[in-house]
């Protein structure tokens, strides 16, 4: 059997990162199985379609890597991959479903239902369209034969149902969950085709990924309510069904509920891949810093485990070790800081090189011009300290601007009567030097604290102090080396400046 699997989102508004795994297993599935991935866009549902949203997937989707086989950019032999383009297609195979008294005729209006919806609530109970109903609504059902292909004729609107049979009960196989079974009682009359003559989702999605040749229907969990439904329509027009997978939730955080944008928007992170610039918009992993690679990697964690200590792997290796048996049915708690931990393991994989380009290029949005060889030193300095390429400014920021305020905590802990006069010894020492690199002024330091008995400590927060402004960054002699011997000096005289005026 060749594998053919598809993504079919809606082009609804952004792209959640749930469903970037659901369209990354799909993917990994079928590079597994030397398969087909089919991208299709299920638009049937008007109304709530959003502009731009459509480019806005197909972007998404060729940021993560994720190479789409046959789609609306594409093409294939089994177009067109966009469901508005093949609305003439689905009322035949409604009115297949009506021929074979497997689908009916409703004529209730949106009024009607709404009214018996609200009477049902009264009697504090759930209106369901069904079986037990069905016989006394405003149906072909129900209607004279006559009276109902009249009213087809007069152009009133009308919707065609589903016709689920009594009290059976349906089984089928999940290739996650397992053995399903469920009682027909439970459902209702689904709605398949409009009044507006554009199909629903059950429809639709049947039929085209019966056309399309689907073997494996890899999707979210929220579907799986619609299973039911959809094993029966297979068995109404007496195809073979493909394989079904339901993919666990994305949680929150706290692991209470779906993830969502307001999570991330209360937490201070993205849940959609990319910027998303219509109406409200939103960022995306992408504008946050985030590599592709290290995103896609934490995705394929969310939900998969692949039995082995390893948590880091490339395309190509998720490819060769993914496996729907490993997917785990309870939802999967979302931890933004194991995503931002992701990205700092691909970022060490980078050379000192790559990641001085990136950073070259906000050090030029902030005036510094500086050669790469230059930057790739800074950047070794200071690559394990950061998480994203826009963090290593905060982490470097002294290295190309002199401090204009002092750690008044550092200060008032640290600085004492000796301070300055032991930093002017300090500067006397380091100006001599000819050769200012981190392993020269290192000895030459520690061997004059020795010489003198001082405290090695005090003299070196002091020191960092008037250098940086604060007790933070990496190795003192390593900046020094950077800055070079007139900055340093410069800094000391003007750190013991200022901060003698702050202590008198």
């Amino acid at each position: 059997m060749q594998v053919r699997v598809r993504f079919a989102p809606s082009p609804t508004g952004p792209l959640h990162i749930g469903g970037v795994r659901t369209a990354l297993y799909n993917y990994l599935f079928a590079r597994k199985h030397n398969g087909t991935f089919v991208l299709r866009i299920e638009d049937t549902d008007r109304s709530r379609l959003v502009p731009g949203a459509e480019g806005y997937i197909i972007e998404s989707l060729k940021w993560c890597g994720i190479k789409v086989d046959e789609g609306i950019c594409e093409g294939g032999d089994y177009g067109p991959y966009r469901q508005s383009d093949r609305t003439d297609i689905y009322g035949q195979y409604a009115d297949i479903l009506v021929s074979r008294k497997d689908a009916y005729y409703a004529f209730d209006t949106p009024e009607e239902l709404e009214k018996l919806r609200m009477d049902a609530e009264k009697e504090a109970i759930t209106f369901i369209y069904n079986e037990a109903v069905r016989d006394n609504l405003q149906n072909s059902l129900s209607l004279p034969e006559n009276e109902w292909k009249r009213r087809i004729i007069r152009g009133e609107p009308y919707v065609i149902r589903y016709k689920m049979p009594l009290n059976e009960d349906i089984q089928f196989d999940d290739m996650i969950r397992g053995h399903i079974v469920v009682n027909t009682s439970a459902l209702d009359d689904k709605v398949l085709f409009k009044s507006d003559g554009m199909p629903t989702y059950h429809l639709a999605n049947i039929v085209d990924d019966h056309l399309m040749k689907i073997t494996h229907v890899i999707r979210g969990e929220e579907w799986l309510p619609s299973l039911p439904l959809h094993v029966m329509l297979y068995r109404s027009f007496g195809w073979e069904a493909p394989k079904f997978a339901h993919l666990p939730l994305l949680l929150k955080p706290d692991g209470k509920g779906k993830l969502s944008k307001r999570d991330g928007d209360r937490m201070g992170f993205p849940v959609f891949p990319v910027y998303w610039p219509y109406g409200e918009t939103a960022k995306g992993y992408r504008e946050e810093g985030y590599y592709p690679e290290a995103f896609v990697n934490m995705l394929a964690m969310l939900g998969w485990n692949p039995g082995t200590e390893q948590e880091i792997f490339s395309m190509e290796e998720l490819i060769d070790a993914f496996s729907l048996e490993k997917v785990h049915k309870a939802g999967s708690r979302f931890d933004p800081e194991k995503a931002k931990w992701f990205n700092h393991q691909y970022l060490r994989k980078k050379s000192n090189k790559e990641i001085a380009m990136e950073f070259r290029e906000i050090l030029r949005a902030k005036g510094f011009h500086l050669d790469i060889v230059r930057l790739e030193r800074l950047v070794e300095l200071v690559k394990e300290r950061v998480n994203f390429v826009k963090e290593i400014w905060n982490e470097t920021d002294f290295f190309f601007i002199s401090p204009e305020k002092y750690d008044l905590e550092v200060i008032r802990k640290r600085w004492n009567s000796d301070t300055p006069s032991q930093l002017l010894e300090l500067r006397k020492v380091l100006s001599e030097l000819n050769e200012f690199t981190p392993e020269v002024t290192e000895k030459t330091v520690r061997s004059w604290i020795e010489s003198k008995g001082y405290n090695t400590g005090a003299v070196m927060n002091a020191f960092r102090l008037v250098i940086v402004g604060a007790l933070r960054g990496p190795h003192i002699f390593d900046i020094i080396s950077w800055t070079g011997k007139q900055e340093t000096l410069d800094r000391i005289d003007r750190g013991l400046a200022v901060i003698g005026k702050m202590t008198e």
